[in-house]
This record gives structure tokens, C-alpha cells and sequence, in this order.
């Protein structure tokens, strides 16, 4: 007797009896990695069987080419278990993707199915036909869009790492690299090396709670830019500790920084996010620093057939949503090219005792997220001294005291910098609360009378912290979206700031 799976799956659907959305799964199927239905089982895998006339088989299977496009053709296979009869209907998955059911596009995801998205059928098409968004070329621009200076800096480097060798001119290679085609520049050259960056951002703040924010940045460069920027900014926010070496300890004039994350592990994750990102989604890359964890958002979600489960072994197929950007970074040595990068964190993270790596998917896009419970902070150990070292147990001893001086000063800026930053928030809700006064306010009025023009920066220096204080309340405040939405003060701050 053949065997029959007893659960859903990925891969297997069970439905009591044949009908639409047993021609759905099959397009689902088809649409990712292939599968069966099982026609004759209920939903917990028991089996009921069915009723079929000498026609039947033949009735399902022209019902399921006459209402996909293209036209699916299944195998199908009538079995008896148990005295019953069930009916299990087979598809591979397509090689030219994606198929419909009556106009719409299905792919599988875990044991349901998943209508797609319009960007999510352009996506699986261009997969299909190994195609990617990047090789296409950008609409409206010419050669000229591109800055000499980042094309030959790019060429530098490539020859430098020799993981290929292109001879001609600067335009020459690109044409070879596919990143120039019919002498018009690819989206790919345009996001690289274009003289005015498009408007790909990367959002990146520093976050006391997910209201508070201390500071936040918006970074619109050219990729390999993006990267160098985007990484300076994490790090200018991040906690560093101090170790004094052995051989040092005597003069302590060196010393070894223990930054609060692993820097390698931050700058994979970067430049997994600028390269892998969904270029034709119009949602920034979103990196939040908070007191002990770090999230980095990147639309657009896992590409292909990998999934987070395939991500959690170092043997997995890796799979490029924008190849030729990908090609650029891996001979310029920035990335190895075959999904290798996550085996690299996990080993970076491992040195951190404390620290987590995390990742899922999301609506709309991948978050990757780095967390500890308590910071690395490795204290100097000088261990088995000897004669010839020539260090007395003095010597050891200033050592480590300087060392514990070095760390605290450390924490002591830091606290001050904290303290700055809530001075500088109190400063500006201050600010705000003298020109409301005792009027109702829209967010327009409000920034005319401070003379401000960015509505970001208003709404998150200002206006934020005001009502999180209590200080200012919405006047509807059941609807903060109303049309007609505005802003007063509280009686908690009409009694600090204008009570005699």
C-alpha cells in the first residue's frame, strides 16, 4: 500500500473534494517547489474518500488547464486506502514562472497559500527567467549620469583584490560587467556610480524606546558610500570598553577597544541589507540603536525559495535578488559571493558571551537583530609572570587600576553624552511649550511659529517628547490622524511653566 502523508506541509494539501481552491494549491505549488493534493482527506488527515464516475478524473484535470495560464498538467493518480478512494494530483514546480488561476498568482508558504503581490509576480517572473531588476536599464538616464571619479575609484579596487582581470577603458569594463548596455547606464550603474544618488535611503537612529528618539539620520548615497556612511554613524553610537594587554600593562599607552558589538558582524549586516534590499519598493532600509540592541529592516524579505530555516544552517543555496550589484561588492572583495555571510556573524557573535542573533520576516520586509544582556567587557587578566617577564606585582597591580580608571572615565562620558542628549530633548520641549501658551495648535501653525520646515524633525524633537512628558495633548486623541487634529497644553505644564 503506498504510503500517505499524515499532516500539510509545503508540499502536501489535503481537501474532501475537488473544487477551486484545490486548483489553487496546484498553481501555488507550481509557483514555488512543487507538490500534491490529496483529494479525499479532511484537513486533520483523515481519510474520507470520494465518489467518482468513470468521467471524473478526466472532468477535474480539464477544469485545471481550461482555468490556468499557462496551462497546468498534472499528474494525477486514483488510489484506494482503507476501501476508500482518494485522488492525488501532482505538479512540478514550473521552470518559467509565475502561473494564474483565473488572473490571480499564488506561492506557497509553509502549509497555506499566499495571493502574491504585484511587485511579488514581477519579482518570481524576473527569478524565472533569471533576469533581476538591477540588469535593467534606468529609465531616462545616459552615460553622463555617472561619476567618473566613483566608476575609476570602483575599478581601482577591483584590480586590486584580482578576482577578475578586464582590460579597456573605464566604460569598456562596465560594458563587460553588464552594468553599462547599448551605451545607457543599468539600474545598477545608476544606484553605484551616479553623480546624484537616487532616493534609496537608509533611516538610522538612536532610540532610547521605540518613542524616544535621540537622534536619527538620513543617509542617500551611492551603495559602496552608503556603506562607509552608514557604518560610521552606527559606530559613533556605540558603547566601547577598554583592555589593557599584558605586555603593555607596565605604560598602559595601549590598549585594546571592545566595541559593544562585533564590527564585523555589524558591517555584514549592512552590507547584506544595501545589497539585497528591494530597489523597486519605495520603504527606506531601517536601523534602530537602542541602550542594548541593534535592528536593521530591509524590504523586501527573504528572495527566492531560501528560508529563515535554510538560513540557520552554513550549507544553504544562497540566491541574489540584484545579481549584478552583488557581482560588483564580491570583486571588489566586499562579500564572498556564495551565502557565506551569516556563518561569518554567527562566529563574530560567538566571541560575545551574552549577545543573540536574531532574524525573521516580516510584513513587507526582513529584520536582522543583534541583542545582549550584558555588554563584553573583558577585564585584563595577567596570568603564570615569570622571572623574565620583568614585571613585579606592582607593576600588576597599577596596570589593572589604570585600566579600571580608563573604563570608568569611559562610562562617565558616556553618561554625560546621555544626559545631554534628555537636556538638549527638555531644551526643545521648552521651546515649544512657551509659544503654545494657552491656544490650540495645528502641527502647520506650530512650525511656522518655531520657524522650522522639516515635519520630521518636528514631530520627533518637538512634538513627541512634549506629549510623551504629558506637557501637550491632542484634541482628539481617540483619532490621532483626525483631519482636524490639534495640540494643547497640559494643566501639568500651564502649572510648571507659567504659574507665578
Amino acid at each position: 500500500m503506498k504510503q500517505i502523508p499524515t499532516s500539510e506541509s509545503d508540499q502536501i494539501e489535503f481537501k474532501t473534494s475537488f473544487n477551486e481552491d484545490v486548483i489553487v494549491s496546484l498553481v501555488a505549488f507550481a509557483n514555488t517547489k512543487g507538490g500534491s493534493v490529496y483529494v479525499g482527506i479532511a484537513d486533520n488527515g483523515k481519510i474520507i474518500g470520494v465518489t467518482l464516475s468513470a468521467e471524473s478524473v478526466q472532468q477535474w484535470v480539464n477544469s485545471i488547464k481550461s482555468k490556468t495560464v499557462p496551462s497546468l498538467m498534472p499528474d494525477v493518480e486514483v488510489l484506494e486506502i482503507n476501501g476508500k478512494q482518494i485522488v492525488a494530483i501532482r505538479i512540478i514546480e514550473y521552470p518559467v514562472k509565475p502561473l494564474s488561476v483565473q488572473g490571480k498568482y499564488y506561492r506557497r508558504i509553509q502549509n497555506s497559500n499566499h495571493l502574491m503581490s504585484a511587485s511579488e509576480v514581477s519579482d518570481c517572473y524576473m527569478q524565472s527567467m533569471q533576469y533581476s531588476w538591477d540588469s535593467y536599464l534606468h529609465t531616462g538616464s545616459s552615460i553622463k549620469d555617472l561619476d567618473p571619479l566613483r566608476i575609476r575609484k570602483f575599478i581601482n579596487r577591483l584590480n586590486e583584490k584580482g578576482r577578475i582581470n578586464l582590460d579597456g577603458s573605464d566604460i569598456e569594463i562596465l560594458q563587460k560587467l553588464k552594468l553599462i548596455k547599448d551605451n545607457k547606464p543599468t539600474n545598477a550603474a545608476i544606484l553605484l556610480f551616479a553623480k546624484d544618488p537616487l532616493m534609496y535611503d537608509v533611516h538610522a537612529g538612536r532610540l532610547k524606546t521605540p518613542d524616544m528618539i535621540l537622534d536619527d539620520r538620513i543617509i542617500r548615497n551611492t551603495l559602496f558610500e552608503a556603506v562607509d556612511e552608514t557604518m560610521r554613524y552606527i559606530i559613533s553610537h556605540l558603547k566601547v570598553a577598554y583592555e589593557i594587554s599584558d605586555e603593555t600593562v607596565r605604560t598602559t599607552t595601549q590598549r585594546t577597544e571592545i566595541f559593544e558589538y562585533p564590527l564585523d558582524a555589524l558591517r555584514e549586516l549592512v552590507l547584506n541589507a544595501i545589497i539585497h534590499r528591494k530597489y523597486n519598493s519605495t520603504v527606506d532600509i531601517q536601523i534602530k540603536i537602542f541602550d542594548n540592541k541593534i535592528t536593521i529592516f530591509n524590504p523586501g524579505g527573504l528572495y527566492g525559495n531560501i528560508t529563515i530555516e535554510d538560513l540557520n544552517r552554513d550549507d544553504y543555496q544562497a540566491s541574489a535578488r540584484n545579481k549584478l550589484i552583488v557581482e560588483a561588492f564580491y570583486l571588489t572583495g566586499d562579500i564572498e559571493k556564495y551565502g557565506t555571510g551569516y556563518q561569518r556573524i554567527r562566529k563574530a557573535v560567538a566571541n560575545y558571551p551574552t549577545m543573540k542573533f536574531i532574524y525573521r520576516e516580516t510584513q513587507g520586509g526582513y529584520i536582522a537583530e543583534l541583542t545582549y544582556e550584558q555588554q563584553k567587557n573583558k577585564q585584563n587578566k595577567i596570568e603564570d609572570i615569570g622571572e623574565d617577564d620583568g614585571l613585579t606585582i606592582k607593576d600588576i597591580e597599577k596596570g589593572k587600576k589604570r585600566a579600571r580608571k580608563g573604563q570608568e572615565r569611559e562610562q562617565e562620558r558616556e553618561q554625560e553624552k546621555e544626559q545631554e542628549r534628555e537636556q538638549e530633548i527638555s531644551t526643545y520641549i521648552i521651546k515649544l511649550v512657551e509659544k503654545m501658551e494657552d491656544k490650540s495648535w495645528s502641527v502647520t501653525n506650530l512650525m511656522a511659529v518655531l520657524n522650522l520646515t522639516s515635519r520630521r524633525n518636528f514631530l520627533y524633537t518637538y512634538l513627541y517628547p512634549a506629549i510623551r512628558s504629558g506637557f501637550v495633548s491632542m484634541l482628539y486623541p481617540e483619532n490621532p490622524t483626525h483631519r482636524n487634529q490639534k495640540y494643547y497644553l497640559t494643566t501639568k505644564a500651564k502649572k510648571i511653566y507659567f504659574s507665578k
